[in-house]
Order: structure tokens, then C-alpha cells, then sequence
């Protein structure tokens, strides 16, 4: 049964997992407002097509790594009425040598995938703690668990994105907001492609043959991600779908999504061990819905 009276925002809408979540949401019968850059410019026919698509989406600009821009389009969003349900989905990632990136280039990778999640989230916590009810989706990675080479600074968001939504899991369970962490592995969302070179020139050269392994990892992966049995990016917008549906209370606090590079199995060996650490803070009347 549709439930017209939620609403979802949904960030990096403009294409692959946030493109499809909209839609998806919208099917339910949901208030959609979907956020991208740029809507008079780059964006404005993705725009159109998902308003478009159904009355109930709204597509509002917003750049997640700016205060100003979260802070005015949260203002729109929240004058309409309550958030119930926010997924944070916008994010961009750089590969490469990890020496040659700039400390601003790790800063825009961190001010989009990190901070601007802290951004949204605040913005809609107030109300939802007022109202004991809220669903956050985290949109993590699989190197949001692991390290491999020439992510060095992509990783690094992720890995702060995890900590970050593992502790406020933990201090919302008792006002009955549930946030929970979708980790995908490789699918073909363009993310590769949006990437920017290292601007380290200097350090890049000085890496002699090494320096092309990153270049050509990419051009394997995005190879493999257009070939026919790539993984497909509508199984994590069904993954978003199941955790809404989901009992508040009972969501588990991360799902691996596609290719898994064995995190599936850190996630089942690491969050029993996470969970102690709260009995012995003595904070485990926390634990009744942090856990899982």
C-alpha cells in the first residue's frame, strides 16, 4: 500500500543510484524531493524527466558541499512539511596514486561524501527527533571497509562516513531514528567517470610505470561495468526500498550491495565486536536498537 503522507530526500539525484531511488520512491507513492548542482544548467533536462516522471517529485538545487546551499534548500524542503526518510547519495571519487593528490582535491572528495552528509543530516534531525521517527541511508562503499590501492582518498571518506554513521546509529536509537549504511560495490553509475586526475604532476611522474596502473584499473573497471552481466545499479535502490520498508528498529545496520571483495564478511565478524564496546562503556541500554 502506497503511503502518500512520507517524504524522502534524496541527494545526487541527477543520475545512476539517486536517479533510480526517486523513481522507485515516487512509485511507492511518496513526496520526492530529489537534489543536484547546476538545475539551469548541465542538469536541467535530468531535472524535467524526473519531475516529469511523477507529480509527486520535486527536484531542488543543492550542492551538498556548501553550507548556504544545504541550509536554503533544506528551508524549502522543510516548509513543505516533515522529512521522513533522508538518503544521502551524492558523493564523487578520484583514483589514483595516492601521494599525488592535493590536500584540496581530498578536501572535495571529504566536503561532498563526508561533510555534506553531516550537512543534510543535521538539517533534518531536529524534526525528526521531535517527531521519535526517521530513516537515514548512508550510501557508503565497499572501501568504506577496506583499503585498496589508488582509492587513498575516496577510502578516507568512506572510512570517516562509517565511524560517523555507526555513532549516531547509536545516539538516535532512543528518539526511534533508525540510520542505516548501504555499501555497493562497482556499478556502472558514471562515478568512475567523474573522477579528476592527480594535480600532484610532480609526484605522479616520479612513480615511473606505477602511475599508469590507476588509469588502466579504470578503464578495466569501466569495461567490465558496461558488459553485459555488470552488476545492476537498480539492486541498491532496491536495497534503500527494503530498508524503508523495514520495521524501525530492525534494520541492520549495514548492507553490502553487488560484488562484496569479502566486506560481507568483516560486516558479520566486526559488528558483534563493535556492539561489546558499548557494554563496556556501560552505554548498552543503547544497544536495544543500535544493534543488528
Amino acid at each position: 500500500m502506497s503511503e502518500i503522507s512520507k517524504t524522502v530526500v534524496i541527494t545526487g539525484a541527477s543520475s545512476g543510484f539517486g536517479e533510480g531511488a526517486v523513481k522507485a520512491f515516487a512509485d511507492k507513492g511518496y513526496r520526492v524531493w530529489g537534489t543536484m548542482r547546476d538545475l539551469d544548467g548541465r542538469n536541467a533536462d535530468k531535472r524535467a524527466a524526473l519531475e516529469a516522471y511523477s507529480s509527486k517529485v520535486s527536484v531542488i538545487d543543492m550542492d551538498v558541499a556548501n553550507d548556504e546551499s544545504v541550509a536554503e534548500g533544506f528551508a524549502t524542503i522543510l516548509g513543505d512539511g516533515q522529512v521522513d526518510v533522508l538518503i544521502n547519495n551524492a558523493g564523487i571519487m578520484y583514483l589514483g596514486i595516492t601521494e599525488a593528490f592535493s590536500v584540496a582535491q581530498a578536501h572535495e572528495q571529504m566536503n561532498t561524501n563526508y561533510y555534506g552528509v553531516i550537512r543534510t543530516t543535521q538539517a533534518v534531525l531536529p524534526s525528526m527527533r521531535a517527531a521519535r521517527s526517521g530513516l537515514i541511508i548512508n550510501c557508503s562503499s565497499l572501501v568504506g571497509r577496506i583499503s585498496p590501492p589508488f582509492f587513498g582518498t575516496y577510502t578516507a571518506t568512506k572510512h570517516a562516513l562509517e565511524g560517523y554513521s555507526q555513532c549516531l546509529r547509536y545516539e538516535l536509537a532512543p528518539f526511534g531514528v533508525d540510520v542505516a549504511i548501504v555499501e555497493p560495490g562497482p556499478f556502472g553509475t558514471g562515478l568512475l567517470a567523474s573522477g579528476r586526475p592527480p594535480a600532484l604532476d610532480e609526484v605522479l611522474s616520479s612513480y615511473g610505470d606505477l602511475a599508469q596502473v590507476p588509469p588502466a584499473m579504470a578503464a578495466q573497471f569501466a569495461q567490465m561495468l558496461a558488459s553485459d552481466g555488470a552488476p545492476d545499479p537498480q539492486w541498491v535502490v532496491d536495497a534503500y526500498v527494503k530498508l524503508d520498508d523495514m520495521p524501525a528498529g530492525e534494520r541492520p545496520v549495514r548492507t553490502q550491495v553487488g560484488m562484496s571483495w569479502g566486506v560481507d564478511q568483516i560486516n558479520r565478524l566486526t559488528q558483534p565486536i563493535q556492539d561489546q564496546l558499548l557494554e563496556e562503556l556501560q552505554l548498552d541500554a543503547l544497544l536495544g536498537r543500535g544493534s543488528n
